[in-house]
Parts: C-alpha cells; structure tokens; sequence
C-alpha cells in the first residue's frame, strides 16, 4: 500500500474522503450492512480512501426500546464484525469504513444488574483489513425534542483518536457535534487534522442554515477539517434531510451534499500531517484489540490513540471534487421532506398504495400531490365522497385534481347512509355534522381493508391544535403528511408546487380554485372555517408563538395579539389535547411538531388565564 498524495501547494498529505449519505432502515440489519457493503464499492471504485456512514447505520436510526433487547445489541455486534469481514472478502480490506451501530459494555440501565458507567452505547467503528480496528462511544447525549438517548445509553469518556497514513483522525458522533467542549476540544488538544463525525440529525425547516455555521465552529474549536455525514430517509415521524458536508479548520466549505437524496460525496482534503509520536505504537489490521497510549486533559476526556500499520490505499487519479450543492427554497425543501417522510413510510411498512379522501379543498389536494409525487399515480386512490351539502365546485375540483395527476379516481357518495343512520337515530346539529365525517371515514378504512391501502388523514397542524377536526372521522388514517404543516404554508406549499410545475414545462397538479376559494368543511349550508376559527394568518401566528416557541398568554399579548382571542385559541389548543393523542403519525417539519416534540398531559387543569 501507498501513502496519500502530497498537496500540490502545501505539502500537506491529500486523503480521499467519501461520505456516504444513504437511507437505512430500523431493524433490518443484514440490508443495513448490504447497502454499506454497495456504498462501500462505490467509494473504492471512485478512488476513496476512507468512506464514512452515518450514525446507527447498522442499526438504523433512533432505534427507542429495542436497545434495552439483549438480541438486538447482540445481532448489531455481530453483524459489525461480520462486516468487517465480508468487506475484505470483497476486496475492500484496504478501504477504511467508519460506520455507526449499537454496541454495549453492561447491561441496560432498566436491568436490575446495571452498573453506572457501563450500558448500551451509541457507537461509531472503523473497519479495516478484515477487523474492527477502533471504536468510539458517543460522549454527548441528546434529551431534548425528539431525543431521550440518557435514557437509552451511556456516555463515552474518551476520544478515539486513529493514525492513518501521515493522518490523525478523531471518531466522533452526532449531538457530539452540537456541544461545545467534549470531544471536539479533546481532539484540538489531540493535535488531529481530521475529525469525522457520522450522523442522524433529523430534519426541521432552515436546520440547514444552521448546520454550516454549527460545523465550522467545531472545525475552529477542533483546529481540523471536519467531515460531516447525515442520514437521510424518513423514520416514522422523523425525516433525515443529507446535506453532508467537509468544512476545513479556517471555515472553508470544501464540499457539500443536497437534501433529500441518497449521495456518495467524494472530495480531496488536504490534512496536517501527524506529528510523530512513539508512545502511540502500530497496530497490525489483523489485531481487534487495539493497543493504546492515554491522556487527560481539561475537557474530562481520555484519548485514546489507535496506529494502524495499514496506510491509505494509494491514489491513482485526481484531485476528486465533490461540489457544493445549490441550496433550495423553503417550500422546496418542504416538499421534499414530505415526499420522502410519506415515501419511506409506506415502503418500509410493506404498503402497496395508499387512499384518500378528495374534498376538493386545498389540504387534500395538496396531501393527494404529495402521495403521488412520492409514490406515483397508479398507487394512490382518491376517493370523493360528496354528501348533500357538497357544492358543485368541490366535486368538480376532486375530479379535475384526480385528471391532472392521473390518480385513481373514484366516487361514493355518502348522503344514503347518513339519511340511514338518522333514519334510526335522532341526532341534530353538531351530531349530525360528525356522523357526516364518520361515515367517510368507515368508506376509507373499508377500502383499506378490501384492497390493502395505507389510509391517509389530510388535518393540517393549525386543525389538529385547535381539535378543528372529528373523531373517528376525518381524523382517520394511518399516516398524515400535513400533521406538522401549518395551513398557511399548506397554501405556500400548494402555490410553489403549481409553479414549480409550471417551470418545468408540466401541468400543474392542484385545481386554481381548490387554492383560491374560502376554506370549508362542508358539513351544513354555507360554511366555512371562519365561522368557527379565526383567519388563518392570525391564528397561525399566535399557534407558533404558544406551540413551537411555549410562549405564555401574556406573552403573547405583548407581541401584539387580541387579548381575547389569545384566551380562545388557548382554550382550544388545550382542551384538544385527547384528540391530538389518537391522532396518526405525521413528518416532521418544524422545531416543535406533536408528538415526539410536544408531550403534555391530557389530564391538565393548569391554563394560561389572564
């Protein structure tokens, strides 16, 4: 084997480095360690050196109670050295592959056998010649938002440091990332020149604004090119967006991925070279247990210093530039989250297709353009369902959405089976409106059941706080892809995908009047959603502020809003919270969606009062 190319200015030993920013799947660990050994070809045959995977690759990503089951961590260890293995027997021994899985050194904290310090851990490795050469534990854990990782793991205390070639390479994870101090002040006093940080970092709007910033920070704070690699796919709520990056010491963007897209981002960094150190003795590819030297220093992390004898396999064309990636609007951006949330959703839950009710109004219309951009038009089934107080226009604005995007397209109309529910029982008002939502929704599970269809639910997140939807009714579904989407973004989104589709010379997919016309749920003469909630701008205002950024009544006062009106929209995010509890699962889009995000007690007397 060969040594890295030398820079041709600097002088500096030049490692080709190739991210691998791909989709794994929960709990599918021998296609998890198929698609790493395929990504893995593709790197060696574009010249790599090194090739890193994102975090829990092995595993998928987050894996929640499965880490407290024995087999589980037990089939993650296995199949990490049996990867190991299969790799060289690929002829890819002399590539190194860093790659995220689950390890542990005790048992679960749950056990009654725990012991502090030890458990289940999330772990990075890096494989070469046919072994696992070196590996890391996570030091910082996430338990904020969507994350409870104290609850399922156990702090790394020391850096893994690697010298590759003329190289020292740190072995870092995720939230690692996002902390001040720890690892990435641990691999300044290291004197590393590359630190590789594997990632699964969900997706929430503009998070991409903050990525670049966040990595050059550590870039500065580790005094080394940083190599960032991200997840992407969906994962039930969850949605992993890429945008994998290479960020030198002195904050310049060297390379940089897309979103949403499955990518092997291959690029030369120029590295410093390491200085020599005898304390840090070879380690033969052939050894699994590593030797190694230690320190300490100020950060409270050990290093622990990994040589391997094998240096970088050789270079034999070049320089590979990875490019940096455009970056998106936000209604893009959003689109492509929901498109992929939904995507992986039905995929990875061994759907056939899914069904959905088509009103003719704006939020089915676009969760109808969503399914089928995902999906494609012959596995989506729209379905009207028009009752006595359908208007003409909404009928015609399912049917003229159904011919622009090719769905399936069907009709049933509902009025003979409300006028045969009332006919046996006395129900007004209200009731009367509800049954109208239930029946549909027995007609959606019903063609669920008969053809095997993933029921889709179109509320929007500004109905699912308020409750402005029905029980049982348009509620129903195995899956929502408005679930975190505000309705005056449903709007944008609708706007942007007519014109992006205009742009591209194809017909647009939502009707101008499912767009355009007032809101209404259709459920008694001459409604719409005014008549029970406020204008959407306004309400959505005083949702973000009280939802996404747990603002108080007064402070939402202060900001400007009707004191009055604060009291009534709080009231009904509140008292709605039983329904939102039984809601289906949505992507996630904002920093604060239902669910995972936002978890409070349906029993719950406490109100913000003025």
């Amino acid at each position: 084997m060969g040594s890295p190319h030398l820079g041709k200015n600097s002088g500096m030993p030049s490692l080709r480095i190739a991210l691998a920013q791909v989709n794994s799947t929960v709990g599918d660990i021998p296609g998890n360690a198929a698609a790493v050994r395929r990504w893995t070809r593709r790197a060696a045959d574009a010249g790599a050196q090194l090739v890193a995977f994102p975090e829990m690759m092995l595993t998928g990503y987050p894996i929640e109670d499965l880490v407290f089951r024995n087999s589980f961590v037990k089939a993650s260890q296995d199949a990490l050295r049996q990867l190991a293995t299969d790799l060289a027997a690929d002829g890819l021994g002399d590539v190194a592959v860093v790659v995220g899985y689950v390890d542990a050194d005790g048992p679960a904290p749950t056990s009654a056998d725990a012991v502090p310090g030890s458990g289940r851990r999330d772990a990075s490795a890096l494989l070469i010649g046919g072994e696992v050469a070196a590996t890391y534990f996570k030091h910082h854990l996430p338990n904020y938002g969507v994350f409870d990782e104290d609850r399922y793991f156990e702090p790394g205390t020391s850096l893994t440091v690697v010298r590759f070639g003329e190289i020292d390479v740190a072995l870092t994870v995720c939230e690692d990332l996002w902390q001040a101090g720890g690892p990435f002040a641990a691999a300044r006093r290291a004197g590393v020149g590359l630190v590789v940080t594997i990632n699964a970092s969900p997706y929430e709007l503009d998070k991409d604004d903050v990525r670049l910033p966040l990595v050059k920070r550590r870039a500065a704070e580790a005094g080394a090119t940083v190599a960032y690699v991200n997840l992407v796919g969906g994962q039930d709520e969850l949605v992993f967006d890429g945008d994998s990056m290479i960020v030198t010491a002195t904050g310049e963007l060297l390379t940089r991925a897309g979103q949403f897209t499955e990518e092997l981002l291959v690029h030369d960094v120029e590295v410093e070279s390491a200085p020599v150190d005898a304390a840090t003795p070879p380690v033969p590819p052939s050894s699994s247990e590593a030797p190694h030297g230690e320190d300490q220093g100020d950060d409270d992390m050990t290093i622990e210093r990994v040589r391997l004898t094998a240096t970088p396999r050789p270079l034999s064309d070049g320089p590979a530039v990875g490019g940096i990636a455009e970056r998106v609007t936000d209604e893009a951006e959003i689109w492509s989250a929901l498109t992929l949330g939904l995507r992986d959703y039905v995929e990875k839950n061994g759907f056939r297709s899914v069904v959905l009710g088509l009103s003719g109004g704006i939020d089915s219309a676009v969760v109808a353009a969503i399914a089928v951009d995902a999906l494609g038009p012959e596995r989506v089934v729209g379905v009207s369902m028009p009752s006595g107080y359908s208007s003409t226009h909404s009928r015609d604005d399912a049917a003229d959405l159904a011919k622009r995007t090719g769905l399936d397209y069907r009709s049933e109309p509902i009025q003979p089976m409300v006028d045969a529910f009332l006919a046996n029982m006395s129900l007004s008002g209200l009731a009367v409106e509800n049954l109208q939502a239930r029946v549909r929704g027995v007609i959606l599970m019903a063609l669920s059941n008969q053809e095997g269809h993933l029921v889709l639910t179109t509320g929007n997140k500004s109905e699912l706080a308020v409750g402005y939807s029905t029980l049982y009714g348009d509620s129903v579904g195995g899956f929502n892809p408005l679930k975190d989407v505000p309705k005056t973004m449903v709007w944008r989104l609708a706007k942007w995908r007519n014109e992006d589709a205009a742009h591209r010379g194809g017909e647009p997919p939502i009707p101008e009047n499912s767009i355009t016309k007032p809101p209404s749920a259709e459920l008694r003469p001459g409604q719409v959603d005014t008549d029970s909630l406020p204008d959407y701008e306004i309400l959505d205002a005083i949702l973000s502020g009280y939802i996404d950024g747990d603002l108080g009544r007064d402070d939402l006062v202060a900001a400007g809003h009707d004191a009055a009106l604060v009291d009534r929209v709080l009231r009904m995010v509140d008292i709605a919270e039983y329904k939102r509890r039984q809601s289906a699962p949505g992507t996630k889009i904002s920093i604060k969606a239902f669910g995972r995000d936002r978890r409070l007690p349906i029993t719950n007397r406490f109100r913000e009062n003025a």
